[in-house]
């Protein structure tokens, strides 16, 4: 059979799961998406209830906004870029601050069990993104890494041939305590390896490290 028609089944496949596996996950979550709703206006009424991010970078270099609960104060990436010292750290520690000053009341527990990524499920439900891939970069984080990291280019390269997931690989696998080179790695390896049977592996192995909160910041 040519390398093509295999491909074609893949992708086929895939997106059916993805439809499937959005429409599920959102039925299994409106209880939570709710109360997570509720809980971020009463402690931070002043902002929006979905996270106010710059785009994303999905398949193919093509930009897309990624929905996701909001768990930082409004505006969390301008205030902390007018803190010379504290944005140093961020850019120094593969964009990651612990403890985070920017979070509101409640947003390590939302962010330990990924509940603020919930909202995700809608973006794999339009297309944007799939239930399993790499998980999407910030068009900024991309640029000033790969002038700090020029050899994971090619990784880059390799993981932006396939959407960007709502869990996959450097997700399972110990997420914030992963370096960014590393990470690219991770990801280059699953567009590569990619399949029916290596997802479903991923999406199994999901829940365990969402309850063991592993490498969750």
């Amino acid at each position: 059979m040519p390398k093509t028609d295999v491909i074609d089944f893949y992708s086929i496949g895939k997106r059916l799961i993805d439809i499937f596996g959005a429409i599920v996950g959102i039925i299994l979550f409106v209880v939570p998406m709710l109360l997570t709703t509720v809980w971020i206006k009463m402690v931070s009424s002043e902002g929006p209830v979905l996270a106010d991010m710059k785009k994303r970078v999905g398949k193919k270099g093509i930009e897309f906004r990624m929905f996701k609960f909001r768990s930082m104060r409004p505006n969390a990436q301008e205030w902390l870029r007018n803190q010379p010292d504290l944005y140093r750290k961020y850019q120094e520690n593969d964009y990651k601050l612990d403890p985070d000053p920017r979070l509101i009341k409640g947003a390590a527990f939302l962010r330990k069990l990924s509940i603020d990524e919930l909202p995700q499920f809608f973006n794999i439900f339009i297309g944007d993104m799939s239930l399993v891939g790499p998980r999407a970069y910030f068009r900024y984080e991309l640029d000033e890494q790969l002038l700090k990291y020029p050899e994971a280019i090619e990784y880059i390269n390799k993981a932006i041939t396939v959407k960007p997931g709502l869990t996959g690989v450097w997700q399972t696998s110990g997420r914030s305590e992963i370096g960014f080179v590393e990470r690219a790695r991770l990801d280059a390896d699953y567009a590569s390896r990619r399949s029916l049977v290596y997802d479903l592996l991923i999406i199994l192995k999901t829940p365990y490290v969402v309850l063991t909160k592993k490498g969750a910041l």
